[in-house]
C-alpha cells in the first residue's frame, strides 16, 4: 500500500475522471473513494463517514460531496471530525 498521500491523490483523480458522470446520476450525494475506485453512494454525509470507518477503518479513504465546491482550508488549519468511537470523545 502506498503511502497516504499517494493513496488520497489516486482517489481525487478517480473522483474528478467520474466527476462529470457523478453529477449527472447522484448530485449532491456523498460518495466514497478507496484505493481509486468508488465504492459506494450514500444519501448524507454521517452514513458516508460510518460506511467508511466500518470498512476501512482510519483510512485513507476519500469522501466527496458530488456538485459541491471544493473547500480550502488555511495552513494552519487541520480538519478531523469527531467520530463516535474515538477514545477522547467525552
Amino acid at each position: 500500500m502506498g503511502n497516504v498521500a499517494t493513496v488520497l491523490r489516486d482517489d481525487i483523480a478517480a473522483f474528478d475522471k467520474m466527476k462529470v458522470e457523478l453529477e449527472a446520476s447522484h448530485d449532491k450525494k456523498w460518495v466514497v473513494f478507496h484505493h481509486g475506485q468508488l465504492i459506494d453512494v450514500f444519501p448524507d454525509f454521517d452514513a458516508a463517514a460510518s460506511s467508511a470507518v466500518e470498512r476501512f477503518g482510519a483510512g485513507p479513504y476519500l469522501i466527496r460531496q458530488v456538485g459541491a465546491p471544493p473547500v480550502q482550508l488555511s495552513g494552519g488549519m487541520v480538519f478531523r471530525p469527531a467520530h463516535a468511537l474515538d477514545p477522547g470523545r467525552l
